[in-house]
């Protein structure tokens, strides 16, 4: 076995990445067999229909590992268990489609069992706004909730080509396990080991690949879910445990892009009179696709992006750069996105001087890579 760092067990981060990636290959016939694939309909321009069993694979991945460890505490039990609820119901939707409020009722379900069942909710907002003590009080339960499903369907949103979901959820797991050592909670950093292992057997059939051309399999509604709550648990348990403080505002430097991303269509849909929920190709991936972006180097980009971003905010804080101001920087971001964004034109030449500059000798294909968008 690897010897432990601080916290984070390597061999337990091997063992589920290993477990994850064996049950990806033994579900795939099992899949083809149940109907339980994405076919390249509508705006779904991949190439064959793939297997949506990525959530299954990474909660069983994952549920194995804790339990052959002997990982037991009321906030895992609860996570296991909303994750459960999400994973079922993800399933159900990509089979059968469905609506969205029957989506952000079981999200709703799965945020009330983390903070009945097991005691993770958000309480203390005051180091955000810069104060020593700011309680929500009576508020804490339906900002949780809130907060749950708006990184939820974050991550969902942004699940749009082959590795980006998995690449920035596995940034963010990364970021938030190295501030659990920092903090010094090596419980919180035992589970990350497993949940990053996990994401890491994910990825090594959803990555394209030089002998791969094309993923093998998605996260599906079920993964997207899944990755979503446990960015939030991780979240809520590091900035809100009272031995352990790290404060709010980090969190949202750790997953800069689905936030960012979201709230801007959130914004802009609503703007149109359309519902946020509603399809479209104006995600963040679908500009960069139209400026000659492959999926592969668009995830890898906007991943280096996400991991920079987490990077000088943390140091910012250790530096005492003062928290508002961390948070008004968040809000600027989100401003200037949503202002290039505007017209559509100007984003794609953006995102095209980009790719000249980051790869001055490379010629861009004739056509883009297909991408996919499941919001």
């Amino acid at each position: 076995m690897l010897q432990t760092f601080l916290g984070f067990d390597p061999s337990k981060a091997i063992l589920a990445c290993l477990v994850t990636a064996g049950l990806l290959w033994l579900l795939q016939p099992v899949a083809y067999r149940l109907g339980l694939l994405d076919h390249p309909v509508g705006r779904k321009d991949h190439a064959e229909p793939t297997p949506v069993t990525g959530g299954l694979a990474i909660f069983f991945g994952c549920a194995v590992l804790f339990f052959w460890s002997r990982s037991s505490s009321p906030a895992l039990h609860s996570l296991l268990a909303a994750s459960v609820l999400l994973v079922a119901m993800g399933i159900y939707d990509d089979l059968r489609d469905l609506r969205w409020y029957w989506r952000i009722l079981g999200q709703a379900v799965a945020a009330l069992l983390v903070i009945y069942w097991g005691g993770v909710r958000v309480e203390q907002i005051g180091p955000v706004f810069g104060l020593s003590h700011l309680s929500l009080g009576w508020l804490s339960v339906p900002f949780t909730v809130f907060a749950t499903i708006g990184i939820i369907n974050a991550m969902n949103m942004i699940d749009g080509a082959d590795g980006l979901c998995g690449l920035l959820g596995l940034a963010a797991l990364v970021m938030l396990a190295a501030a659990s050592i920092y903090a010094g909670n090596d419980m919180l950093a035992n589970r990350l080991s497993v949940l990053c292992g996990a994401l890491a057997g994910f990825l090594a059939w959803n990555m394209r690949l030089p002998w791969r051309p094309r993923a093998k399999v998605f996260l599906g509604n079920a993964g997207s879910a899944l990755l979503g709550l446990a960015i939030a648990w991780v979240s809520f348990r590091l900035t809100q445990n009272k031995g352990h403080p790290v404060n709010p505002v980090l969190a949202l430097w750790l997953l800069p892009i689905p936030v960012m991303d979201c709230l801007v269509l959130i914004v802009r849909r609503l703007q149109e009179g359309r519902s946020p929920f509603s399809a479209g190709r104006d995600h963040i991936h679908h500009i960069m696709q139209d400026a000659g972006f492959g999926p592969t180097r668009a995830a890898l980009h906007l991943t280096w992006v996400s991991l920079l971003c987490g990077l000088v905010v943390g140091q910012a804080m250790r530096l005492d750069v003062p928290n508002p101001h961390l948070l008004l920087a968040f809000l600027a971001l989100c401003v200037g996105w949503y202002l290039l964004t505007r017209d559509r034109a100007r984003a794609v030449a953006f995102f095209r001087r980009f790719r000249r500059a980051s790869s001055p000798h490379v010629v861009p294909p004739p056509v883009s890579s297909p991408m996919r968008d499941f919001d």
